[in-house]
């Protein structure tokens, strides 16, 4: 996503393949014929650009608290989510965008597609963004998300989790990641989760429990780092052609 050096390839079995049977959708939307390279036009290498002024305020205030969208607080344990977005050399990627969207403390996103008999919080929308600083680093204040059931399998629950979409320089470098939390029972029967073959890359997924960046008497804190490509790259849900 920034200039990179050189170019090493993950391992063996620590990204998730393109179709992963017991994810359903994954065998609808993965790829039946070879890939075919597409020349990547201007608009696709040199754009967006995304500076402070755009991202730092919204509609609801500071984008990177997902608990200030409201007239309230939202219902649910506070956390603040933080980490580090590094390229494959360790180096860190400077005003990355960083998005994320999750379920409410009930396991409910606001979106006209989930329908499930769980609450909606008027406090909480569930999104936020924010840029990350010269040393890489990013931090979101949020609510930790409730697990809910999709319908992928018969009795599929998905564990709690929290989507992140990354873009570098360019909409050509865009990923898409999850993060989920230790000591999730779900997550040994979570087909998307399980997609990563390597179980070492697999729980590069799960965030840290961060003591020293909790906020006494009012937050937990969890630690997330993000390593684009190379042999310790996060494992991705999404990542865009040629990467």
């Amino acid at each position: 996503m920034n200039d990179i050096a050189s170019y090493r390839r993950p391992f063996p079995h620590t990204q998730p393949p393109d179709c992963f049977e017991p994810y359903a959708s994954s065998v609808l939307r993965s790829p039946r014929q070879p890939l075919v390279a597409l020349t990547q036009t201007l608009s696709e290498v040199t754009g967006p650009i995304f500076g402070k002024e755009r991202i730092g305020k919204g509609k609801f205030g500071d984008m990177s608290d997902l608990t200030a969208h409201g007239s309230g607080a939202p219902l649910g344990q506070r956390i603040v989510v933080h980490g580090r977005v590094l390229d494959e050399n360790g180096r860190p990627v400077r005003n990355a965008l960083i998005e994320v969207w999750q379920a409410n403390a009930a396991g409910r996103y606001r979106h006209k597609r989930d329908q499930w008999n769980a609450p909606l919080d008027p406090n909480f929308i569930g999104e936020g963004r924010t840029l990350t600083d010269d040393e890489g680093r990013y931090a979101f204040l949020t609510i930790r998300p409730g697990s809910y059931p999709w319908a992928n399998h018969y009795n599929a629950w998905r564990p709690a989790h929290i989507h992140f979409s990354l873009f570098g320089n360019a909409y050509a470098q865009r990923l898409v990641t999850q993060m989920y939390f230790h000591g999730d029972d779900m997550l040994p029967f979570d087909p998307i989760f399980n997609s990563t073959p390597d179980a070492n890359a697999r729980n590069r997924l799960i965030a840290r429990f961060d003591w020293a960046r909790t906020v006494p008497d009012f937050a937990h804190a969890f630690e997330f780092d993000i390593v684009l490509r190379g042999r310790e790259g996060t494992p991705l849900e999404y990542r865009a052609p040629g990467e």
